[in-house]
């Protein structure tokens, strides 16, 4: 039925056809015969065009197929169709998947801010111990204020260290962390609704639970503005303590900017050869707070005089300097360093990069440590002046990128057991057990005492020094506990060992 209505409406469209064309005449006839020979000629691209198409379709699927199949053989040809190269360059241009861990749905008892006190790496701490102490009781932490009132005076804010997006979801599985107090708790804050005070020194957190928790609820905005040194070393829950480590090995991250500056500092060590770290703690600041004036002339001791009593809050006014060196606590100077490293055994060539500050007494105190090591470099040296010109007056960002050198160098040697070198050391220790040489201050100075009146020869000097040091490099063992007695405590940051691998696993290196 349906073939017999189209063939009759075909037959009625022909007849019409015929009518039309002679209506037409010949010349419009002819026209439209031209006409139709374009439309036919257009169609006819057309086919051409989409078949082409179509066959270009199936060779690239054919390649496709073909990378998948054939023989490796072939594969190693080279092929002028072969896009492996292609998609490599445009999978390394798209940004990596950043997989975010899932946020920690708690009832939140208030907001907690911190005001950090000291140096970087005193700061680096606290801020790790905030975030345990704001996850222990359930409470939103306000991202970290830090010190710009001490005596180096740095500006910089969090985010101007810390890679402040990373150190906020990285953690959001454990604690929620804001940059600022929402608008509404805001405005109590700046309506002076809030309490503020300085925590206990080295408390656990049933003073945390008890103390400072009933404070939050009640104003809901507390203020600690002391962070240093305020949570116990031992006595905590395993998982309070891998959260300090997890802050401080992987949230606490450098911004992008001091992170690749210390890669080009560290490749250009290493294109050079191995290189040693010398945390040489002999600034000015350092000598006035600790009264140590060894090697120091009458008038650079009354300076640093002048200094510690500018300083309120250094509470030691009055000390006795050959007395507190010869009890070891004092940084040991650019002299003694030079022998100590020498009786050692250090190769003298070696390349010694300066992690420090500008050493008190300039040129005319390392000269001694020049002529033994000439291989002495600091980012100074290693770097243009303009690789630097934005890390000038911010102490804290230039501590950040000796940080940074400091993890990756062969051998890692302070000269005072400060905050850096013992967070340096336990981050050292997270990263393999890296050689660190921690030393014997006390026994050292008396060493060299001997030996500059000649009651030890240097070979003898050497031998003490080489059999002390053999196992304070860093190697695995459990932090010492000193009950009633947390300052004398082997430091929870320079040893983390319930973060490390067991004693018995053979030592990871990365």
């Amino acid at each position: 039925m349906c073939k017999t209505e189209d063939s009759v409406e075909r037959g009625n469209y022909r007849e019409v056809w015929k009518i039309k064309m002679g209506f037409l005449g010949d010349g419009k006839t002819e026209k439209l015969k031209h006409s139709m020979v374009s439309s036919s000629r257009m169609k006819l691209w057309l086919i051409r065009a989409i078949t082409t198409a179509l066959l270009w379709t199936c060779v690239v699927q054919l390649m496709a197929l073909g990378e998948m199949w054939r023989p490796r053989l072939l594969k190693s040809w080279p092929s002028c169709l072969n896009h492996s190269h292609l998609s490599l360059a445009v999978d390394e241009s798209l940004p990596a998947k950043v997989v975010l861990p899932p946020k920690r749905v708690y009832k939140n008892n208030g907001y907690l801010m911190v005001s950090c006190n000291g140096g970087l790496n005193q700061m680096r701490a606290a801020i790790c111990d905030m975030v345990a102490i704001a996850r222990y009781l359930n409470v939103t932490l306000i991202v970290p204020e830090l010190d710009k009132t001490s005596f180096w005076n740095d500006p910089s804010e969090f985010q101007d260290i810390f890679d402040v997006d990373h150190f906020i979801t990285s953690l959001r599985d454990e604690v929620r962390i804001l940059k600022e107090l929402p608008p509404r708790v805001k405005r109590r804050f700046e309506l002076g609704m809030f309490h503020s005070l300085p925590p206990i020194s080295w408390s656990n957190l049933s003073y945390y639970l008890h103390q400072i928790l009933p404070l939050v609820q009640k104003h809901k905005v507390v203020h600690l503005n002391k962070t240093d040194a305020r949570l116990a070393n031992n006595g905590l829950p395993i998982d309070i303590q891998k959260l300090r480590c997890r802050v401080n090995f992987s949230s606490l991250r450098f911004t992008p900017q001091i992170e690749e500056l210390g890669r080009r500092v560290v490749k250009i060590l290493r294109e050079r050869g191995p290189f040693l770290v010398l945390h040489l703690r002999y600034e000015m600041d350092m000598l006035a707070f600790s009264g140590c004036s060894h090697g120091c002339n009458s008038d650079e001791v009354e300076e640093l005089t002048r200094m510690r009593y500018a300083y309120p809050w250094w509470k030691e006014k009055v000390i006795n300097s050959e007395l507190k060196r010869k009890e070891g606590l004092c940084p040991l100077t650019p002299e003694e360093t030079a022998l100590v490293l020498s009786a050692l055994g250090i190769n003298h060539n070696v390349q010694i990069y300066i992690a420090a500050g500008e050493i008190y007494g300039g040129q005319r105190r390392m000269a001694s440590l020049a002529a033994a090591f000439p291989n002495l470099v600091r980012k100074e040296t290693l770097l243009k002046p303009s690789d630097l010109i934005f890390f000038q007056n911010h102490s804290s960002q230039m501590a950040a990128l000796d940080y940074l050198v400091s993890l990756e160098s062969d051998i890692f040697v302070p000269t005072y057991d400060g905050n850096m070198a013992k967070v340096v050391e336990g981050h050292r220790r997270f990263l393999g057990f890296k050689k660190t040489i921690a030393l014997n201050r006390k026994l050292l100075v008396d060493l060299i005492d001997q030996y500059s009146n000649g009651s030890l020869s240097w070979d003898e000097i050497s031998s003490i020094v080489k059999d002390t040091h053999a196992d304070r490099i860093g190697n695995p063992r459990e932090r010492l506990v000193i009950a009633d007695r947390p300052k004398e405590e082997d430091y929870f940051y320079a040893n983390p060992h319930e973060c490390l691998q067991s004693l018995d696993e053979p030592l990871r290196y990365t």
